[in-house]
Parts: C-alpha cells; sequence; structure tokens
C-alpha cells in the first residue's frame, strides 16, 4: 500500500490580473511529492516555476483545484492557520539569501525558532549545531557583510533547516554562485534526502536539475513533461 503524499496538487490553477487582462501563470498541474524525493522544477522566464514553488509553500493560493498536505486540504484554509503550517513545515533558500543584515550567522539561523517561541537555550543550541553542520561554527558570530556569497548561502541553508521542516523549497540556491560552490551548496542539500525530506528547488539550469531524483518542465505554467532518475 502507498503512503500519503506529502503534497499532492489536483488540476490546480493560478490566474493573475494584468494589464486589463489575465495571466495563466499554472494551469491544471497535477503532482504527488513523497518523503525523501528530490524535485528540479525546470523551465524559462515566465515558465510559472516561482509561481509554482510559492503555491507549494503557501505564499499563494490556487484559484482552481485542491491542494493536500499530509493528506489535509488546505485549499481554503484561512491565512492564520496557513501561516502556522508553512512556519513548521516548510523550509525555504532564496537565490538573494534573504539575510538580515544587523544580525550575525547565529542570530540569522534563529529567527524561525524565534518566530516558534522556542526557549532562547535550546534555539541557540539548534543554531550552534547547524553551524556545525554548514561548517560556518568559527564565523558563528560574523554578519552577512562578512561573508562570501558561499558563506551566505550556507547560512541560508541552516536557517530553511532550524524548525527541522519535511520540505525545503529551494529558489534558483547556486544561481548567485560558482561552479565549485555550487556543487557544495548541492551536496548540502541533497545530505537532507538520508533525513527523510523532500527538496523542490527551481532551476533553470538544466545540468542542476540532472542531481534530483524527478524533474517536471513548465511552458506557459503548464506541464509539457514529467522524469524520473
Amino acid at each position: 500500500m502507498k503512503s500519503t503524499p506529502l503534497i499532492e496538487l489536483k488540476h490546480a490553477g493560478r490566474t493573475y490580473a494584468h494589464g486589463g487582462g489575465a495571466v495563466h501563470a499554472l494551469r491544471d498541474i497535477n503532482l504527488q511529492l513523497y518523503a525523501a524525493q528530490s524535485w528540479a522544477i525546470l523551465g524559462a522566464s515566465g515558465s510559472g516555476k516561482s509561481t509554482l514553488l510559492n503555491i507549494l509553500g503557501c505564499l499563494d493560493r490556487l484559484d482552481t483545484g485542491v491542494y493536500k498536505l499530509q493528506g489535509t486540504d488546505i485549499t481554503h484554509m484561512d491565512d492564520a492557520a496557513l501561516s502556522e503550517v508553512r512556519l513548521r513545515t516548510f523550509g525555504f533558500i532564496f537565490q538573494s539569501f534573504n539575510l538580515l543584515p544587523q544580525l550575525n550567522v547565529l542570530e540569522n539561523i534563529e529567527l524561525p525558532l524565534f518566530y516558534m517561541h522556542t526557549e532562547a537555550r535550546a534555539a541557540r543550541q539548534r543554531a550552534e549545531e547547524l553551524a556545525h553542520t554548514v561548517g560556518l561554527y568559527e564565523r558563528r558570530t560574523h554578519r552577512p557583510t562578512e561573508l562570501s556569497g558561499g558563506q551566505q548561502q550556507r547560512v541560508a541553508i541552516a536557517r530553511a533547516l532550524a524548525n527541522d521542516p519535511a520540505i525545503i523549497l529551494a529558489d534558483e540556491p547556486t544561481g548567485n554562485l560558482d561552479t565549485r560552490t555550487s556543487v557544495q551548496i548541492m551536496e548540502l542539500l541533497m545530505q537532507q534526502l538520508d533525513l527523510g525530506k523532500t527538496l523542490v528547488m527551481v532551476t533553470h539550469d538544466h545540468a542542476l536539475g540532472q542531481t534530483c531524483s524527478h524533474r517536471i518542465g513548465l511552458r506557459d505554467g503548464a506541464i509539457i513533461e514529467e522524469l524520473y532518475a
């Protein structure tokens, strides 16, 4: 008997008003994502990649279709409940890192735990453990401006893991990095699969997409191909 998908989209659609008309950002998307899978969402600019990632991460809502998360229909969940789901289920990694410049490495890692009202000592211990994991413990008191791009992305990964998410969502996680650093970042992300986490990554880089066990291609908001390793 097959397990319940972590994420299931059925006939999912998202339309935006634009210039007096409508842009169909997503059209009839059907997906099932399971634990310990890695997914690459591929496509040209404007294909719907970021919209799909935002829908998966509960940062945006569907106009049509159904979204089930861990077997629960969250399509029409209110904003407060959806915010709680987002905080406890997902870890987000952005191309631009989105670190707070006034905070040091440990403080940036701790941010999700602050919003979860984690006790301060436990939050600091978790942040120190993750700083070790991403190889930045020696730089734990440095601020983002004192770090290289690769080091900043490592902090962003540690922050995304702080709440022990079931699902990691990454938007062009190596887009601003050199090849060697990109390989190191992907190795860090792929290690999370061994812990049972699911990785969903948006990328325009087909070579990078090949590192994932599942790949979907988008064009004009629709899935044009779905591949498995």
